[in-house]
């Protein structure tokens, strides 16, 4: 208004006269238009919670802890073990073992009937007493030789007609015991002409309760059998558990019948069958100790062998331990020792040494 009043008047607009523009309109509203379906983005996973990435390190800590828990009881197993086994009880052979080598290591294993203290009324006692009580005897006597290669075993027939070192008489070898432990190792010595570096004893009297404690044996039977003398009765064939009354009964059968096509068929291999039975059952029974998982059973078992074993006082636990180990793990090599038979002047019917003997005792020398 001030520039407009210093105007001329003619050049002054008249106020009256002015108009006010009309305001612009505003541009019409777009409409969305119709959607374009666009690629579907990716479906993430959901972010881990913190407490994840720490998981793999809890596993790690828990692994930890169970092969800790583990190794402990491997310990105090193998201290139990080594506590029983102080209780076996153990002979001084005098000096009648060879010194172990760095090859082989031959062990005289015998199975000894002894009856001393055997009650008429014990479950065993069938398969113990058999025609009667009488002197100690062995029962079955096995060499064992351990080697690189794996395990070889010979058996040495009872009734082999030797000469007792000791006493200079002759007979039968099982009855070399007689003079003590010593003096059967020597006599095997001198008479077979293969060094002897352990010595185990089997009574088997004790023998039924390790059977027992492993809660019995199961043996595959071909056909049923059965043996009246030393109580033996398999009535079926097939996979049969034996008790440890029906176990002694089995290792010391030596009228073993088998029942074929309803006929009764006696083993014709006499002694040699039954050491083959023998070593079959040995193979289970370590097969199912050193298998076991139950630490009770474990304990009941090698309870029951300190009492059923008499070694030499050179064998530790470890010894034993690596015998088992081979006995469970591989299938022994039998080897048969050639013999003949003969009757002495007194009239016995005994065993000598036939040819080719010595190419099987070389294997042991």
């Amino acid at each position: 208004m001030l520039k407009w009043a210093a105007m001329s008047p003619e050049l002054a607009p008249d106020p009256r006269s002015f108009t006010v523009p009309e305001p612009t309109a505003a541009p019409p509203p777009i409409l969305p238009g119709p959607v374009v379906p666009g690629p579907t983005p990716p479906v993430l996973p959901p972010e881990p919670p913190p407490e994840t990435a720490v998981r793999p390190n809890r596993w790690r800590r828990r692994l930890a802890v169970v092969g800790l828990v583990l190794a402990l009881l491997s310990v105090l197993e193998l201290g139990y073990l080594y506590t029983v086994w102080r209780q076996v009880e153990r002979v001084d052979l005098e000096g009648s073992l060879t010194s172990e080598p760095n090859g082989g290591v031959n062990f005289l294993i015998v199975g000894s009937d002894s009856r001393e203290g055997v009650d008429a009324d014990d479950p065993n006692a069938g398969a113990i007493l058999g025609g009667g009580l009488g002197s100690e005897r062995t029962d079955t006597i096995l060499v064992l030789r351990t080697h690189t290669e794996g395990v070889t075993t010979m058996a040495i027939p009872r009734d082999l007609f030797v000469t007792n070192v000791d006493t200079g008489s002759e007979g039968r070898i099982n009855a070399a015991i007689q003079g003590g432990p010593a003096s059967l190792v020597r006599t095997v010595e001198a008479s077979l002409g293969i060094p002897i570096h352990h010595f185990v004893a089997v009574d088997f009297v004790g023998f039924g309760s390790i059977v027992d404690a492993n809660g019995g044996v199961t043996i595959d039977f071909p056909h049923p059998a059965y043996d009246t003398n030393s109580g033996l009765s398999v009535p079926g064939a097939g996979p049969q558990t034996l008790n440890g009354t029906q176990a002694l009964a089995y290792v010391r059968s030596r009228h073993y019948t088998e029942q074929i096509d309803g006929q009764d068929v006696p083993d014709p291999t006499s002694d040699f069958g039954r050491v083959a039975r023998q070593q079959l059952f040995l193979r289970t029974l370590m097969a199912d100790i050193q298998g076991t998982r139950n630490p009770l059973t474990f304990n009941r078992v090698a309870a029951g062998m300190s009492d059923a074993l008499t070694v030499d006082d050179q064998l530790n636990v470890l010894d034993v331990m690596k015998l088992a180990r081979r006995m469970a793990g591989t299938e022994p090599e039998s080897l048969v020792l050639p013999t003949y038979g003969f009757v002495t002047s007194g009239g016995a019917q005994v065993l000598g040494l036939a040819d080719g003997a010595d190419g099987v005792l070389d294997r042991f020398r």
